[in-house]
């Protein structure tokens, strides 16, 4: 077992690695639209994944391919307009919806309208906000990826270490509120070293109490992300949204905690902007 364990954790650090790489060429070495063709083509893996949780056919899961391909150009030519638009109802989606969904268990299993839908609001918005972001700076991009893999590994080694009391045993039966208070402490650290160090961030939100405030908000925020995709996984009665990546599963299983917080990080950041 614990053998096991080893060979996973280095598949997991070293696939993190390799992401980790790719990611920082395509934020600082590609021009910038390469990058924005980068982050389609993310887009595009999750739709094929996403399509696949919903159990649609080969010829449907390409079809919804080239629909968030194409929403990805529809959406960016206008984006000074529709940007703020999507990300506002990702937002809304995200505060008040997706909680009460987790709490009901809704499904989107049968439903093939709401499923494309729900793939469309999860998708698109994290593109769209990962696109604005990285033109704002590759270094807001990134610091806002960075927080949410904090809080992820925060609450991974949180919950093994000190896990007692589950989260939502019948969702995801690994998560506890010791990494739930984990993944907070890991946020509120690095949040505190990013006030530090960037003027910008200093001058937008005192770190008392706004910043605080915001940091729980965007860890919350991160785990309903989370907890989201395992509630879809659960029903798609899979372990995985895919097989891409050695020691993490598919794109989807990589960005869920993102679908949820980019969208609200790029809302704030243009609201800020104005």
């Amino acid at each position: 077992m614990a053998r096991r364990y080893s060979r996973m954790l280095k598949a997991r650090v070293f696939t993190a690695l390799l992401l980790l790489i790719g990611l920082l060429a395509a934020l600082f070495v590609l021009p910038a639209d390469g990058t924005k063709i980068v982050f389609a083509v993310i887009a595009v893996l999750a739709a094929w994944e996403w399509a696949g949780m919903m159990k649609i056919d080969p010829a449907g899961r390409f079809f919804y391919c080239i629909l968030i391909l194409i929403s990805c150009w529809v959406v960016y030519v206008p984006a000074v307009t529709v940007f703020p638009r999507i990300w506002g109802m990702a937002t809304v989606f995200w505060l008040l919806i997706a909680p009460f969904w987790l709490f009901r268990r809704w499904s989107i299993r049968g439903n093939d309208f709401l499923g494309y839908g729900m793939g469309w609001l999860l998708i698109i918005p994290t593109w769209a906000a990962m696109a604005y972001l990285h033109e704002r700076s590759p270094w807001h991009l990134l610091a806002a990826m960075a927080l949410v893999w904090v809080a992820d590994s925060a609450a991974y080694f949180a919950g093994r270490a000190l896990g007692r009391h589950k989260l939502a045993p019948t969702i995801s039966p690994g998560k506890t509120w010791e990494g739930a208070f984990g993944a907070l402490l890991g946020v509120v650290v690095y949040g505190g070293i990013v006030w530090g160090i960037s003027r910008d961030s200093a001058e937008a939100f005192p770190i008392w109490p706004w910043g605080l405030l915001l940091l729980v908000l965007l860890t919350a925020i991160s785990i309903v992300g989370d907890l989201f995709e395992s509630l879809i996984k659960r029903q798609a009665e899979v372990k995985d949204s895919g097989h891409l990546l050695p020691g993490h599963g598919g794109i989807l299983d990589r960005i869920d905690s993102l679908t949820s917080t980019l969208p609200v990080v790029a809302l704030m950041v243009w609201w800020l902007a104005k």
